[in-house]
């Protein structure tokens, strides 16, 4: 049980550590519908780290990840793209990060949070699932390398339901705090938002430099035995 648990950890930090769905939470949390549009927005975030970790556990799994060599090594070698594609990544954080005293840049989307339903902040916990390259890689890497692990049906329904729980800290925690303190929990909230807009860009780039290293290290000792 231990060991499917460990093996997704990285993963699940790695989307818990996501800036730009945590700063659209804690903006819902200052709108009118807060309670039932971040709650929307968690819901929907927490089923697409479900859906999309599970498919890639099932579909990894009855391909024989354990035991078909084959199926291993393209395993290890989607966790070396992976890695490689994180490190990309990490010096295009680098290159676009705002110069020091400039203001730095919201996506365009953010500024209609105020008018959203709890249809469309649901839908946007999904997207920022599904279409974010850093969230959908490590979604489908959590899942193919329980199958790689060769753990029971029963021990990868549990890692994965962790892997969701553990992704979803940072989103679901504003939401609790702010149904806890109420109105009093404004002033934290706002204070941890200006925090990650104004280093989104350091943040980002040394979280997909351990990202990569993490996965290319994972993916080479298989293609080795």
């Amino acid at each position: 049980m231990t060991q499917g648990i460990a093996q997704v950890l990285t993963y699940a930090v790695g989307v818990a550590i996501s800036p730009v769905p945590i700063i659209a939470i804690v903006l819902m949390l200052f709108t009118p519908r807060a309670r039932v549009n971040a709650s929307a927005f968690a819901v929907g975030w927490a089923l697409a780290l479900a859906v999309v970790s599970g498919v890639a556990y099932v579909v990894a799994d009855a391909g024989d990840a354990a035991t078909d060599p084959t199926a291993s090594d393209s395993v290890s070698w989607a966790q070396i793209v992976f890695g490689v594609i994180f490190l990309l990544l990490a010096g295009r954080a680098w290159r676009n990060r705002p110069e020091p005293g400039a203001e730095p840049e919201l996506p365009a989307w953010m500024a209609g949070i105020d008018g959203f339903t709890a249809v469309k902040a649901f839908g946007l916990g999904v997207l920022l699932i599904a279409v974010n390259p850093k969230n959908l890689l490590l979604s489908l890497g959590a899942g193919s390398s329980l199958a790689q692990l060769g753990v029971s049906t029963s021990q990868a329904v549990v890692s994965v339901l962790v892997f969701v729980v553990v992704a979803s800290v940072t989103i679901a925690g504003p939401v609790v705090y702010y149904l806890v303190r109420g109105e009093r929990a404004e002033k934290q909230l706002d204070a941890a938002k200006g925090w990650l807009v104004l280093h989104n860009g350091a943040v980002m780039t040394v979280l997909f430099v351990v990202l990569g290293v993490n996965l290319i290290s994972k993916g080479l000792p298989p293609l080795g035995s």
